[in-house]
């Protein structure tokens, strides 16, 4: 019965209750009677455990056995970790395919398994979900997409290479808390997900009405110091020509721009980094940290020359690392969305048989905007990438592993390509532009995640049955 629920609490007591129950009885002298009376237990359970004392005093159990139990305790302490490591490098298995591995490790250690396995050539759903019972450590998620390339960029050596440049800038130009500020930009659309709403119980479509079936995209920069403050945004339209009522009821103080696609693009962020200096007044004798992800309108010369000139010492992150070092990515951007679709939502029933336009947006960002830019969220988003207060060990192995896939040897070392840096007075820009998928250069830390797997018996591993993913060797050139 797949959902049974006992109805009685008898033998649920720990084995070291009744052995203190039993050594009353045997070497105290108390009678069997008082004793079961004062630890609320049974005198045929007592009499049983104190007869096995007396016949196995090693293997002592207590307690309803588990006698259709396909696997035992050992053996599923291995699954339940291998499949944890599975998970933690982003190559996690469904039910489905446990219940085909559960099967194939069976047969491979010649485990007693009913009938019906081999007909199916899996384990039953009722395995699966006394499994999962038993081991409380799982539960079925669905997992986020993640790309392949932020899984395997995302690895010790870049980060490691970050933060050495940015202990750099820090020891040479020695910046405070207020000098060190993140920009980066995002988009709000007309359209977005609808929030959760009370409707009538079982009802199988719920709606909720928006403005179209696809949104349009404006870009939306903002950029945040150390301390918490922020300068006013800037809206990139997607308009050839930008008018200055675009942005009438946006943010105060706000800027705007425009282009066929509504994406940055050099000439859009040239005029952001000349706001930006405008706002937090920069020079030579007192730069500014600005630490920004290595998009291609971040590079242009005109930009970087400005911000030389200005005294903005810019620094890139590793290609594809933002989603873990950018703290505007981490701590800001997501309450962000959450009040955008709140006040998304609201604007709609305040103006019922109206179409949301691109020109409602710097409204609807006003309202939202300085809810998700607390002092609390920036200076969070500092602290848990490591940049301010500065901690390069901000990350462990867990963060790492889905990087092990990939990371294997380098080969020959002196082919890669090395970042590097100007010798000028005033380094405009660090960054990294080849993403290392190695963590070779580094010393081992702990042990490497596809070691051998728990095996207390050293006979079972499902890692055997299959093995960890991994790719292979690097092509020589």
């Amino acid at each position: 019965m797949r959902n049974y629920k006992r109805k009685t609490d008898r033998g649920t007591q720990s084995v070291e209750l009744m052995q203190r129950a039993a050594h009353l009885v045997l070497h105290e002298n108390k009678s069997l009677r008082e004793v079961c009376r004062n630890f609320e237990l049974s005198k045929t359970s007592l009499t049983r455990f104190i007869k096995r004392i007396k016949d196995d005093p090693v293997n002592l159990r207590f307690g309803y056995g588990t006698p259709r139990q396909i696997f035992n305790t050992e053996q599923e302490v291995c699954l339940t970790e291998y499949l944890l490591k599975l998970a933690q490098i982003f190559h996690g298995i469904g039910p489905k395919e446990v219940r085909r591995m559960a099967y194939d490790c069976a047969i491979k250690y010649k485990i007693s398994i009913p009938n019906t396995w081999h007909t199916n050539k899996m384990a039953g759903k009722e395995w699966m979900s006394a499994f999962l019972t038993r081991n409380t450590r799982l539960s079925i998620r669905k997992p986020e997409a993640t790309s392949l390339s932020r899984a395997t960029s995302f690895n010790k050596t870049n980060v490691h290479d970050f933060f050495s440049k940015l202990a750099e800038v820090m020891d040479r130009f020695k910046f405070t808390a207020s000098s060190i500020w993140n920009a980066d930009e995002t988009g709000v659309s007309t359209v977005t997900k609808p929030s959760k709403i009370i409707a009538a119980k079982g009802k199988r479509n719920v709606g909720s009405v928006t403005s179209g079936e696809r949104g349009t995209n404006i870009t939306l920069l903002v950029a945040v110091s150390a301390t918490g403050s922020s300068i006013p945004p800037m809206f990139i339209f997607p308009r050839k020509k930008f008018q200055d009522h675009f942005i009438r009821d946006g943010p105060t103080g706000c800027i705007g721009a425009g282009n066929s696609s509504g994406w940055i693009t050099n000439d859009e962020f040239f005029i952001f980094i000349q706001h930006f200096i405008n706002n937090v007044r920069p020079n030579k004798e007192s730069p500014v940290l600005l630490v920004l992800d290595n998009h291609s309108s971040h590079l242009s010369v005109p930009t970087l020359d400005l911000a030389k000139e200005n005294g903005v010492v810019m620094l890139s992150f590793p290609p594809h690392c933002s989603h873990k070092l950018q703290p505007l990515d981490v701590a800001v951007y997501g309450p962000f969305k959450r009040y955008v679709s709140s006040a998304q939502d609201a604007w709609m029933r305040n103006n019922a048989g109206k179409t949301m336009t691109i020109y409602d947006i710097p409204g609807i960002v006003r309202t939202a905007l300085p809810l998700a830019l607390t002092q609390n969220n920036i200076m969070s988003g500092f602290e848990k990438t490591g940049i301010f207060p500065y901690n390069e060990n901000k990350f462990d192995d867990a963060d790492f592993a889905p990087s092990y896939v990939t990371d294997r040897p380098m080969g020959n070392d002196e082919s890669e390509p090395q970042p590097s840096t100007s010798s000028a007075y005033f380094p405009p820009l660090l960054s990294n532009t080849q993403p290392s998928t190695s963590s070779d250069s580094l010393p081992p830390t702990s042990p490497d995640i596809g070691e051998t797997l728990i095996n207390p018996q050293g006979n079972f591993s499902p890692e055997a049955v299959r093995p960890l993913p991994k790719a292979g060797p690097r092509s020589q050139l």
